[in-house]
């Protein structure tokens, strides 16, 4: 039986943000994270390379659950579903494409950043959603101001989040985890330094549990 959006979200403190520029490095990347205790991996649609690192993950790396990034329309996200992902993350939500999302039973996580936007999902039975831009939709202080009158909403923090801040984010009573991109930098990918993004993640989870 396939996970929901919300066991998704309690596997783990951190969710990777993935910009994979070669596919070929999909995979050792993926291993390296999933190595580092970070198994919740979302692949962004923002390079040619995306969708095939998506399949060559989920073909590959038994230990992760893949999940597509980056869905603005339909196309990108069917495109996603076909390759695989066994979720998908919006950077924002219109109304159709969330029911179009919600109508594949693929679990979802569609973005927001204000809490009228967050309330539109609510009314569709959606509860758990990605907070972005995190840091510049007015961070830490808005999820709290949100969580007050919304405490039935779960959040996935993302943009800005950093070693700094993590823990600050993820300690908030409606974070389930957080997503962050500096354990998978690019210039690490580049120089396929797979031993430093394995020390980055695991490190990434201590700084966020502590």
């Amino acid at each position: 039986m396939s996970k929901t959006i919300k066991e998704i979200m309690d596997i783990s403190p951190l969710m990777p943000v993935m910009v994979i520029n070669n596919a070929d490095h999909a995979v050792p990347l993926a291993k390296a994270l999933v190595k580092g205790g970070l198994t919740v991996l979302e692949i962004t649609l923002r390079t040619d390379a995306a969708l095939e690192s998506i399949r060559r993950i989920k073909a590959e790396v038994p230990d992760a659950i893949v999940g597509a990034g980056t869905i603005i329309n339909e196309e990108t996200l069917n495109a996603a579903i076909e390759a695989g992902a066994e979720f998908i993350v919006s950077p924002g939500t219109t109304s159709a494409l969330a029911d179009a999302a919600l109508k594949t039973g693929v679990p979802f996580l569609p973005g927001v950043s204000t809490p009228g936007e967050a309330l539109a999902l609510f009314e569709k039975g959606i509860t758990e959603m990605k907070f972005f831009p995190a840091e510049a939709a007015g961070g830490v202080p808005m999820l709290k101001s949100i969580g007050a009158p919304i405490p039935q909403i779960t959040f996935c923090p993302t943009g800005g989040v950093n070693q700094k801040n993590v823990n600050t984010y993820y300690s908030l009573p409606n974070v389930a985890v957080v997503g962050g991109s500096w354990m998978c930098a690019a210039n690490l990918v580049d120089a396929e330094n797979w031993d430093e993004i394995t020390r980055l993640s695991a490190e990434a989870i201590q700084l966020a549990t502590a």
